[in-house]
């Protein structure tokens, strides 16, 4: 027994000597692993590497590496705008949504009124991002996101024509990538709307794989302003491009080619950008696309052999070749900003809009929000909404303190695109036939036409969440995977061994970390995580069990890559359900900063609590789809009793929660108010938002005269009235003495707004001519 105990023992110190003395463990363990890797690793092109490499990680590598820090969390500056940013929000924004009208835009104009096209020209809507210095606002990438976000809550024509300026395209790359000659003559002028820019990625041929674009260039001599000079000759064919039909000023990218070595010794230089003035000679502006009665300009462009000098290149020839890189690098930040907000807006004004018309509408002589099955949806509007708000306040406060966050962009586009077409769709549900019959009083009709619009474009949501967020976030988040890939592609093998080494031993002691984390944390289901920095206490379990849940991902993304290695890119299943769990506790940690941010109102907590528990749920259900698809069931077996010793430990938010938050949604006050902040809310109770806004506040004020009348209704008094019905029963309760002659005034000046908001409209039966169409309360038949 001795014996084998002092053979272990000896084996165990030959062991350590050699993992810790560099020279041996390099020679006897290090190098073949190195062998292999280099073998197996697959082969990565420059535009991969572009793509992979372009931005910045954040917040999520704390929840991606198993122990978060939540002084980390808790440090990012609070959401607050400038006096300058929250004055143009009251007044130049509340001023242009008053100014539109969704059903004449998308019925009768086919785009907006030339009057709201110069006010958002001069008042600098398409500026937002373009610093002072050359005449454009300079705002914030918060305010940005603010002032998208109530134009959505609006119309879409107007949120998307102010969006897209702003994010992805000409002004962007120029302040990151043009020539000082190329900002002070463009950058003024797209200040004050005097050019209208556009961006033409998208190729027919090429729609997810912007990379594989055929648009292609080649460099020459050709005449340019009566002179021979160098520039390129260019063909392209793209598609929806949006304001492509009206811009004055096109970013084109396009693949660059040198046959004859005029530029140097490579053939092919990539993926190129160059800014075209839309006039030049050869640019063909196609006719508008129809995008599902979105009214927002977009469209084809296209050209042949077009010839331009090579100045057009956004930074100038110098920066030939590199447009791909310089894509991925502003794809990141507008990605942040864009859809997040619009789809932010449109859950806003569904949740303000369809909780009141919840407490407006009666059935059954109740208002329909008290029946379980409508606090059900209304909880998930209510829920989802406070989320998307907190994660799309949080990732835009990101790209103001600097960060181009490559994979939290990809997070909250495809999350909050999903989860606002839930909002939507469940307000359609709500409202039922009002919402069903298109006309000026629908306000809900034309956002649920044009989802598909948000959760299509810039990053099919299919393909962002099946290869880009996981894909993106193993290799960039993890501390030690992106060194060992370096290490094996250097060319100098020798050096490359040496990084190798530090590399992966680095990577098994973190991993073996990352394993008895998860053993003790499963074990005793986080109740013994210590949370460095002062939480909400009601707060605290979320906190443990994201820390819980961060070290038992990082365990799995490992066994994941390990195990499946270069073969995980193409289990696309697999890669989305662990996407999915990074992207759940990215949105946790959004809602807990949100509740912390705003003073941990106490009011507001059911949101909280729905949402945070909704996205654990959702975590931990896309954990078990992990494991129970993962491919070697041995690991997975190992996994899962590691993950969940004792069972699943989270639940779906309980019905009594979603009846709370149900119930703040039809209750006039601060947290109603703190959750569809921003939203603008028309005054005209001709206006369909308007008119639900009346109602409601109207019916929290006769509330206790209802009650009358349903108590005077009981008595039998009005047993063989027939005026007593659902529609006429306080003209005749009235008439019974059963409520005052200020009372029945106060009612029946509700009644006119509530019969206001339930109506639906109605058209000529040509509707050849939409000039015709009965567009007034005044002509509105009441149905």
């Amino acid at each position: 027994m001795n014996a084998v105990i002092f053979t272990l023992a000896i084996l165990f110190a030959a062991a350590v000597f050699v993992l810790a003395y560099a020279p041996l463990r390099r020679a006897w363990l290090s190098r073949p692993i190195y062998t292999l890797y280099r073998k197996i690793l697959p082969q990565m092109s420059d535009t991969e590497r572009d793509a992979l490499e372009a931005g910045t990680v954040w917040w999520e590598t704390d929840l991606f590496r198993g122990n978060p820090d939540w002084k980390r969390l808790h440090a990012i500056p609070r959401p607050q705008l400038t006096d300058e940013e929250q004055a143009f929000l009251d007044n130049e924004v509340e001023t242009v949504c008053g100014m539109i009208d969704d059903w004449q835009i998308t019925h009768e104009l086919y785009d907006m009124p030339q009057e709201v096209w110069q006010y958002i020209k001069t008042h600098r809507f398409l500026s937002l991002i373009i610093p002072k210095e050359y005449g454009g606002r300079g705002f914030s990438a918060l305010a940005h996101s603010q002032v998208v976000t109530k134009l959505s809550t609006r119309n879409s024509a107007l949120s998307v024509t102010v969006m897209v300026p702003n994010s992805l395209g000409p002004a962007e790359l120029l302040l990151h990538y043009g020539t000082e000659a190329q900002k002070n003559h463009y950058l003024p002028r797209l200040a004050t709307g005097e050019e209208i820019p556009a961006f033409a990625l998208t190729s027919p041929w090429a729609g997810s794989d912007a990379a594989a674009i055929p648009d292609s260039g080649i460099v020459c001599m050709g005449e340019w302003q009566g002179e021979q000079v160098l520039g390129m000759r260019v063909s392209w064919d793209k598609r929806y491009i949006t304001l492509a039909p009206v811009c004055t000023l096109l970013g084109l990218a396009f693949r660059l080619y040198d046959p004859e070595g005029l530029l140097g010794n490579k053939k092919d230089l990539g993926i190129t950008c160059a800014l075209v003035p839309a006039s030049h000679p050869g640019v063909e502006t196609g006719r508008r696309h129809f995008p599902l009665n979105a009214m927002f300009m977009n469209g084809p462009t296209r050209g042949h052999d077009v010839f331009m000098p090579l100045d057009f290149i956004i930074g100038g020839p110098a920066m030939a070749g590199q447009g791909w890189r310089m894509l991925m690098e502003c794809l990141a930040a507008g990605r942040s900003i864009s859809l997040p907000s619009s789809f932010t807006g449109m859950a806003k004004i569904t949740a303000r809009a369809v909780g009141a018309y919840s407490l407006v509408r009666n059935q059954f002589r109740l208002p329909i929000g008290k029946f379980e099955g409508v606090e059900e949806a209304l909880a998930r509007i209510g829920g989802h909404t406070y989320l998307m708000d907190a994660a799309r306040t949080m990732t835009a406060l990101a790209v103001d303190l600097g960060e181009k966050p490559s994979v939290v962009s990809a997070i909250v586009k495809y999350h909050l695109t999903e989860r606002g077409r839930t909002v939507v769709n469940d307000g359609m549900d709500v409202i039922g036939g009002k919402g069903i019959c298109l006309g000026p009083s629908n306000f809900l009709g034309r956002a649920y036409q044009q989802i598909p619009v948000g959760i299509t474009v810039e990053g099919a949501n299919i393909l962002t969440r099946s290869l880009i967020i996981f894909g993106q976030g193993a290799i960039r988040c993890h501390p030690f995977v992106l060194d060992e890939m370096h290490a094996a592609q250097n060319p100098d093998t020798t050096q490359g061994q040496i990084d190798f080494d530090k590399a992966f031993w680095g990577h098994v002691r973190y991993t073996t970390v990352n394993a008895l984390r998860t053993i003790g944390r499963g074990l005793t289901g986080g109740r013994f995580i210590t949370i460095n920095t002062d939480v909400a206490p009601d707060m605290a379990a979320y906190y443990r069990q994201l820390t819980r849940f961060s070290s038992a991902f990082s365990l799995t993304a490992d066994a994941a890559m390990l195990t499946l290695g270069g073969s995980l890119k193409m289990r696309e299943r697999l890669s989305a359900r662990l996407g999915d769990v990074l992207s759940q506790m990215y949105l946790v940690s959004a809602v807990l900063k949100r509740f912390e941010d705003e003073g941990r109102q106490v009011a507001d907590a059911p949101l909280a609590h729905w949402a945070a528990q909704d996205a654990l749920h959702r975590l931990q259900q896309a954990f078990d789809g992990v494991l129970a698809n993962f491919p070697n069931r041995f690991v997975a077996g190992v996994l899962r009793i590691m993950i969940f010793p004792f069972g699943r430990p989270c639940r779906e938010p309980a019905d009594s929660l979603g009846q709370a938050v149900a119930r703040l949604l039809m209750t006039p006050g601060a947290t109603r108010d703190r959750l569809t902040h921003d939203c603008y809310v028309s005054s005209d109770t001709h206006d369909a938002v308007g008119a639900i806004e009346a109602a409601f506040r109207a019916m929290a004020g006769t509330a206790a005269i209802d009650t009358k009348i349903r108590d005077f209704e009981k008595s039998g008094q009005l047993d063989n009235d027939p005026g007593a019905n659902v529609r006429d029963i306080a003209t005749a309760v009235h008439a019974a003495g059963g409520i005052t002659d200020a009372e029945y005034q106060l009612v029946s000046q509700r009644n006119a707004l509530r019969d206001r908001v339930i109506a639906v409209d109605d058209f000529p039966f040509d509707m050849t001519h939409p000039d015709q169409s009965t567009d007034t309360a005044s002509q509105r038949r009441v149905a």
